[in-house]
Formats: C-alpha cells, structure tokens, sequence
C-alpha cells in the first residue's frame, strides 16, 4: 500500500530533469494534442511518459504510476507483454505490410477473423477490420446505408444515437456521439443523426421515481423520438453495452430489454459499440451478453489488440453481409476500405491477444478480482463529495456532488473532477476526469492487491480534493 512515506519521497522524485524539459519544450512547440484545452497546454506543458511495465507507467522523472485508465480504456494485458512484442517482430520480419483490396489476403487477418466470429454471437458472420473504432462505427454507418439502399429503402438514411454516447470522431461518427465537447465549434451533428435520452438514473430520475418507473419513461421516450424523426427514415440505432466516455454509465436494469422491442416494431436494427466493453471488461466476453442485448453487428477494438497496435473489426450476420455482397456483384465493387484494413503486424497481434485472453482465462480473473474493484469503489460512498458509485467488472465511475444526498451538481463542471485526478496523479494513480465524473478502467491484469493499492490513493485524493474544495467554499 501506498503510505505517508511513499508519497513523500514522490515528492522529492517529482522535479523535472534536462530530459523532461527539453522534451517538454519540443512537445510544446511540434506537436497538436487531441482532446486537450491548447491554451492551458502551453502553459503547463505536457505529461510525459516513457515506459510501462503491467498494470504501472513512468514519467521522464523516473515517477511510478498505476495506470488506472489502462491509457483510453484499452490496455487489457498491461505494458511490456513479450508475448505481444514477439507476434509483432514475427510478423514485421516475415510479411510487414499487405491490404485486402481486390480478394487479396493473408495468414494473420483469416485467423483473426476466424476467431471473431467464434466468440460472436453469429452463426454465420464476417468481419471488416480497420484501425480505430472510430473509423468501424463510420464503417458501420457506411454499410447500414449500403444495405437500405441495394434493398430499395432509400430513405432510411437516419441514425439514433443517445445523449452521452460516445462513438467516434470521424465526422459521422462524432455526430453519432451525444457529447457537446465533441459537437463544440465543428457544426455538428451532420444531420440524419440524433439523440435520445440518456439511461443515465443517477442524474435523469424524477424525484422518487424508482428504476423500473424510469426505465419505462426512457422506452416511452424513444418511442416518441423513433415516431417524432419517422421510422421508415431510420436505418439503425447504435448503443454501448455501458456507455464508457460519457461516464461510465450502466444501464438500468432491465433497459435493454424495454428498448429491444421498440426497436422490432419499428424494424430497426440495434448496432452494438462494443469497443470498451468487449473482451471481458464487463465479466463476460461482450458487454451484450452482459446487458441482453440483441444485435445484428458488433464493433470491436482497443482491447482487440490490448492496444499494442491500432486495429478495429466490424463484426457483421451474413444476413447483412449477403445484402452487401449482391449489391457488390451488380456495382462491380464494393467500393469501401482502407490502405490498413486487416494490417498483418496488427492483425498477428491481436490474434496472440485473444490467444492469451483464452489461454489465461481472462474473464475468470476479471469475476475473480471484480468483487474487490467494487467493494472499494462502494466504500468511497461515505464521502461527502462522493454522490454515486457505479460499476460492473473491472470499469466503474464515482460521480461527485456539491450536496451530498443529492444529484446536484457543481454550477461550474468540471472543477472538482480536475482536482482530484491532480491529487491521484500526484499520489501515483492515473484516472481520467470526465467532468465531475472520475472514471476508472485499469488492465484486466490487474491483482487484488493492485485493486486496493489503487484505491488507497483513490481515498487519500478524495480527503485532499474536499479539503481544498470546503476551503474554496464549493463544497457544504
């Protein structure tokens, strides 16, 4: 565990050296950071690390950090996997680069694909593969279009999406994303996308309205929106199992099953987002097995590769997929893809990925070390700050309030969550802070003894952060 005297001597370690600094200016001055506040960059200049063993990470300063957030909810396996390193030497030596234009293929992707459609709930499948899930979901999108259209229904062009949804960055799919930071300034969202109500209980319930009374104001509601844009305009509606980037929000119980049916009435296909929750981050291989949800594609990636190499998959019923192959007969092509689809070093990769998932029975150790992630994440309840906790296998949020007893908010967001993570950071956790919602994520690696390391820090930065909160008078 992390005592008084560990904390001080990171203190001591913390005084950046020649090489953080000369690191720090040419960050600075080259390079254009995604999702950051540019401003507030330039003035404090970037967190650097540079290498990572397990579950930890260090900083240019030699500092040690439990990588709370296994990097943006992908790193499954942990830093420094040999066996990972080795598949991609391997493969770089034996065939670097090949694409799949033109019935062209390899080894490493047929294996690949092999197995993603074992662990799908599919028959009978095929899987597409790109490089980020950004680009699968514009993949999906692409190909719901495709389908309508060869089956004459033109003018199913509209997608649902909900508010606090995360789905991409692409131009469409950030129009598919139910984030205002994500919409800010670029003239989005496109049309043909919209939004429903996020099954967010916590923060959305009416005062005493239970679970299942809540559950049925969010079916009414989507029924209203799915009437209100007309079904016959409505391609399909994409959902995460658990929405991860707008604050690890776990749905109701019993939501999807309320929502599943609306969806049949009005013939619209449900496409499932799994690139947080696939693989076992849930305690079940997808996060719809985990949710009972029903659909007819899966998005894969992050954890795919355990993030060693950027690789995406759509994983799609041959229902869909012999739509798509016909109407490519008739066109000549099916003009889609990209220069890395299916990339061998990235595909051999995740192949070794799910090799190790299976062979080391990662979903048994996820339902093993589970329990504890949440009992700890559970106990930070008693403190005032602390409105709600939420989670389910190992990924979890605690939500903070500026009442305790209350879902209200802080009037300016954002505050308190930055405190803290800069507590946890300085304590040796990395988090992420969405708003006034702190998020974490580690490697499913991580041990039980990790779980309440990780957590002993996360009490200590909660003491911190409400002091200095109470002192600036934004905590009663």
């Amino acid at each position: 565990m992390y005592n008084s005297l560990t904390l001080l001597k990171r203190k001591k370690l913390s005084r950046p050296n020649s090489l953080t600094e000369k690191l720090s200016k040419k960050d600075k001055d080259f390079l254009f950071h995604p999702n950051t506040n540019l401003i507030a960059h330039k003035e404090s200049g970037p967190f650097i690390l540079e290498r990572g063993e397990g579950i930890y990470v260090y900083d240019t300063d030699g500092n040690k950090y439990i990588e709370g957030m296994a990097g943006l909810w992908c790193n499954a396996l942990g830093h420094g996997n040999e066996e990972l390193a080795d598949a991609a030497m391997e493969q770089f030596k034996k065939f670097p680069y090949g694409n799949l234009f033109a019935s062209k293929s390899h080894e490493p992707a047929i294996e690949l694909a092999e197995k993603l459609v074992d662990l799908s709930p599919y028959d009978n499948a095929k899987v597409f593969f790109g490089s980020s899930g950004s680009d699968a979901n514009d993949t999906q999108i692409k190909l719901f279009w495709y389908i309508n259209n060869a089956l004459g229904k033109t003018r199913k062009k509209k997608f649902l999406s909900r508010v606090q949804a995360y789905h991409g960055v692409t131009l469409a799919t950030s129009s598919l994303t139910g984030l205002p930071t994500i919409h800010g300034n670029f003239d989005l969202p496109q049309n043909h996308f919209s939004h429903a109500m996020s099954p967010h209980y916590f923060m959305n319930k009416h005062e005493g309205e239970s679970e299942e009374s809540f559950v049925e104001r969010l079916g009414e509601d989507l029924e209203n929106h799915i009437v209100k844009q007309d079904p016959e305009t409505i391609a399909a509606m994409f959902a995460e199992p658990l929405m991860g980037a707008g604050g690890v929000i776990i749905p109701p119980k019993n939501y999807f099953e309320t929502i599943q049916p609306i969806l049949n009435k009005y013939e619209i296909p449900l496409i499932d987002d799994e690139v947080i929750c696939g693989f076992g981050r849930t305690g079940n291989v997808w996060g719809a097995e985990t949710f009972n949800m029903k659909p007819v594609s899966i998005t894969v990636a992050k954890a795919l590769s355990s993030s060693y190499l950027p690789i995406s998959a759509v994983i799609i019923s041959d229902d869909c997929y012999d739509i798509v192959a016909q109407k490519s007969d008739e066109l000549g092509i099916f003009g889609h893809g990209y220069t890395y689809s299916g990339h061998p070093v990235a595909c051999a990769v995740a192949v070794k990925t799910l090799e190790i998932y299976e062979r080391d029975d990662m979903l048994g150790h996820v339902n093993k070390v589970s329990p504890t992630f949440i009992e700890r994440l559970k106990k930070c309840d008693q403190y005032d700050l602390v409105g709600n906790t939420r989670g389910i296998g190992l990924i979890g949020a605690m939500e903070f309030v500026s009442e305790k007893n209350s879902n209200k908010g802080f009037e300016k967001k954002g505050v308190a969550g930055k405190i803290f993570a800069d507590h946890a950071k300085d304590n040796g956790l990395i988090v992420r802070a969405i708003g006034d919602v702190i998020a974490f994520c580690p490697p499913l690696i991580i041990t039980e003894s990790q779980i309440n390391d990780m957590f002993d820090i996360v009490e200590e930065s909660l003491k911190k952060t409400m002091d200095e909160l109470t002192k600036q008078g934004l905590l009663k």
